[in-house]
């Protein structure tokens, strides 16, 4: 059927269609022969494993005790244990992505600074931690880094030994405080592995700027902060939102991996609730549903951020 004939059939069909608001979204529709092929392949797939999951593996799909199980009521005023890790998840993100966000953008300032003390220590560390798998990364932090940083900082009794009750902001801020150091090692881990590729960002985008807007910058008179901050960072951020969407999504599932030093994000109380109950296709399944709300989210958050940095360059 032609777009006409689709335009025209639903101009009959719908009342109030007349107006336009609906016909441009289906002209956008153009499906060719590669199109159509993928989608038949697609659909032949999620009926072979259809098929195969109900006759071949035998398993009995059991989603209305999975949805019961992970709305259970927890503690009295507590949120259910595996909304509970949810937000655990969405709060160790947040705070990975601050301050992997504010390291990052220090460390790639000091990459192209023309200060050998920056320069080279920000260099060394951008390889040293991009050449290490993340679980390795996280086991060598917490295990030999984490447990003597605390008190070296002296947050121990803050963070490990804290007594006293918490108001409803902490709470919500951090969680509940017998769990601040698990937390407070759990962004450390997140935020420093993100830093590293967060910082390479950076520098890409500002050595993408072309060297006449930097000329330019200097022929105004500005001065060195000026001259960043009102000509060359909104052109860089423009081209370095799409990267940062990226890696800020690939921190949230790599936060995945903090669940081997016991911090209850959802990975770690999926695990838990699938052991315990034996319904693991669906637990995981419901797990992996959390984490693409999450990215879809934070995707279409940047989408529009994006849109924004663009119009700002175009006036």
């Amino acid at each position: 059927m032609s777009q006409s004939n689709i335009k025209n059939a639903l101009k009959k069909s719908t009342p109030g269609s007349n107006s336009p608001a609906l016909l441009p979204f289906y002209s956008r529709i153009k499906l060719n022969k590669l199109d159509w092929i993928l989608l038949a392949t697609i659909s032949v797939f999620i009926g072979w494993i259809y098929v195969q999951s109900s006759a071949g593996i035998h398993y009995q799909w059991r989603w209305h005790k999975a949805i019961e199980l992970i709305f259970s009521a927890g503690k009295p005023g507590e949120l259910p244990y595996f909304f509970q890790g949810f937000v655990t998840t969405i709060r160790l993100s947040l705070w990975g992505m601050i301050f992997a966000g504010l390291l990052g953008l220090f460390l790639g300032l000091a990459r192209r600074s023309s200060l050998m003390i920056l320069r080279l220590p920000a260099q060394a560390y951008i390889q040293l931690v991009r050449n290490i798998p993340p679980l390795v990364f996280v086991f060598i932090f917490y295990f030999f880094i984490s447990s003597q940083l605390v008190p070296a900082i002296g947050l121990a009794d803050t963070l490990r030994y804290h007594t006293g009750d918490i108001n409803g902001l902490q709470h919500f801020l951090f969680g509940s405080s017998k769990l601040w150091e698990n937390l407070f090692s759990g962004v450390l881990c997140v935020g420093l592995i993100s830093a590293a590729y967060i910082a390479e960002i950076i520098r890409s985008g500002l050595d993408a700027i072309a060297k006449g807007q930097w000329e330019a910058a200097d022929s105004l008179g500005l001065s060195r902060w000026s001259r960043f901050k009102d000509v060359i960072f909104p052109q860089a951020f423009a081209g370095v939102v799409p990267p940062l969407a990226g890696q800020f999504i690939s921190l949230v599932k790599d936060s995945s991996i903090i669940s081997l030093i016991s911090i209850q994000e959802m990975t770690f109380v999926g695990s838990e609730m699938a052991n315990s109950s034996g319904l693991i296709f669906e637990i995981w399944l419901l797990v992996g549903a959390g984490y693409l709300v999450l990215c879809l989210g934070l995707s279409l958050l940047f989408s529009r951020l994006e849109k924004r940095s663009q119009r700002h360059l175009a006036r």
